[in-house]
């Protein structure tokens, strides 16, 4: 057996016991990955570092997935693509995986609470992409398991992020003593609901308005995400306010970037879906 293809059903009982051990992972319960690994070289006889392997490539997957991942197993990108059709079985048969609740900040905090401070780093660019091979891995993978579609399903992981977002503006504005433009920061999705064509309505320090549209993701910084008609046409008439903060990693260490516009010259715009109107 070693050397050879891993079988369907291979792969569907290491994806099934590695979703067990993140699943405690991120609850914070304890795991013993030598046990599992003993469990698993007992039920499909591969040995293991064979497994060790495998669970390294699944974290791959995950993470061009824009999901969490089991940090002591470090993403290894030569993934096969029928581990991906194994881990979008496991989730087809487990929805509730992909929509769980984030961990959140308590909502009763919300007034002028101190809030994590979010850290804001560089956009991703051509200069600081991850390799070409982990690149494509991470389009196919997105393509395949619909990683901007799951973010926009969980609603409640965007309710967080501009929570997130909303506390971090409000707290950066007293920082610098401007106290009188923290209380007129406003929420205006949870206000509103969503057809300003962005979230938050906050201020620079010296008075500008700023408008933020908040995109959020437990996975990696490159996950994609869906942004609507209305959005990039706000974006495009108010140039001079408009941002797009896109949260990621956001369950573990949420951190952010901010892109301006025109975003078309961030990323690549691919239309996803097309209205159909009887004659």
């Amino acid at each position: 057996m070693p050397g050879e293809d891993w079988s369907d059903q291979e792969n569907d009982a290491i994806v099934a016991r590695y979703f067990s051990m993140l699943a405690d992972d991120l609850a914070g319960r304890p795991y013993n990955k030598a046990a599992n690994n003993r469990d698993l070289q007992q039920l499909i006889g591969r040995g293991r570092g064979s497994i060790e392997f495998k669970h390294q490539n699944i974290s791959a997957v995950l993470r061009c997935y824009g999901e969490e991942w089991i940090a002591g197993y470090k993403p290894r990108s030569n993934f096969q693509m029928d581990l991906v059709e194994a881990v979008a079985r496991w989730t087809a048969r487990h929805p509730e995986w992909s929509l769980r609740p984030p961990r959140v900040l308590d909502p009763a905090g919300t007034a002028f609470a101190e809030a994590p401070s979010l850290w804001i780093g560089p956009a991703p660019t051509m200069r600081n992409e991850a390799p070409p091979t982990d690149i494509e891995k991470a389009r196919m993978v997105a393509m395949r398991l619909d990683a901007a579609g799951r973010d926009e399903r969980n609603r409640a992981l965007g309710r967080a992020g501009e929570e997130r977002v909303f506390l971090h503006e409000r707290s950066t504005l007293i920082q610098v003593g401007r106290n009188d433009l923290a209380r007129r920061v406003r929420w205006a999705a949870a206000e509103e609901g969503d057809g300003a064509g962005y979230d938050i309505a906050s201020f620079e320090p010296d008075g500008r308005e700023r408008l933020i549209e908040v995109k959020t993701t437990n996975g990696w910084e490159r996950t994609p995400f869906h942004i609507s008609r209305n959005e990039l046409a706000v974006s495009e008439e108010r140039r001079d306010a408009w941002c797009l903060l896109r949260l990621w990693n956001f369950s573990r260490q949420a951190r952010a970037f901010e892109l301006r516009p025109p975003l078309a010259s961030h990323v690549e715009l691919m239309p996803t879906a097309f209205l159909a109107k009887f004659n």
